[in-house]
């Protein structure tokens, strides 16, 4: 799917006040998919949830299971926004709903490209590149939209504009699923100066400021759920 030539999205100078945070996120994901080492001052390496970083428990602590709250159903159309290569992780060749993604890291999306298809060619739709806030795709296109793991590396005025743009893609009824970093969380302070140490600076915005920016946008939570660092929120428009 070209990104450089869709009917759907705005001029692109829109998000020029978002595009360095954005290569900034894509930056420090393309260098943890592609195995690369991060260099890091002592004090951070010295503290304990570095040590969770590096054996790979803090992995299943910063995970947002959204399908416990909203599981895809068979032949719905679901975006995954901000992907990641999930796609390799989690079961949604079991839910036999049609998968689309769309993803910042361009490592990302040439990893899913390239294997995405080889599991399960009828369900897997492919992956833009391209940020949150511009979704490479026609309204009322999906019945379920997902975007989990990297909404705390943007201030909630770029999610207001994400919020509006999901609801254009989804059909009416649709449901969102996404994650906000908790700073209620005993870790959530470590892990935002772990983070911005990685590369990419954490935004710790109260819970009231999210649930009164998803109102205002018109959007009504249906579900949540608490992570030991994120909490899951589904909505409806």
């Amino acid at each position: 799917m070209s990104t450089s030539q869709t009917p759907y999205t705005s001029n692109v100078h829109h998000s020029d006040k978002w595009q360095q945070r954005i290569a900034q996120v894509a930056y420090r994901f393309n260098q943890q998919y592609q195995n690369q080492s991060f260099e890091l001052p002592t004090e951070v390496q010295a503290m304990p949830i570095f040590r969770e970083w590096i054996t790979g428990i803090l992995a299943g602590k910063i995970v947002s299971p959204f399908w416990e709250i909203a599981q895809p159903q068979k032949n719905q159309h679901c975006l995954d926004i901000g992907c990641g290569v999930s796609f390799l992780i989690y079961p949604w060749r079991d839910w036999q709903a049609f998968f689309y993604g769309q993803e910042v890291s361009n490592v990302a999306r040439d990893t899913l490209n390239s294997r995405g298809s080889q599991l399960n060619s009828k369900l897997y739709k492919g992956v833009a590149l391209g940020a949150a806030h511009h979704l490479n795709y026609p309204l009322d296109q999906f019945d379920l939209a997902i975007a989990t793991g990297f909404s705390c590396y943007f201030p909630l005025e770029y999610w207001n504009a994400v919020l509006v743009e999901v609801k254009r893609v989804l059909k009416p009824g649709g449901q969102f699923v996404f994650d906000i970093l908790n700073p209620e969380q005993p870790l959530a302070e470590d892990w935002a100066v772990l983070e911005t140490y990685l590369g990419a600076e954490v935004f710790l915005e109260p819970v009231a400021e999210w649930e009164k920016m998803i109102k205002a946008v018109g959007a009504k939570v249906v579900a949540q759920q608490s992570g030991e660092l994120f909490d899951l929120y589904k909505v409806r428009f």
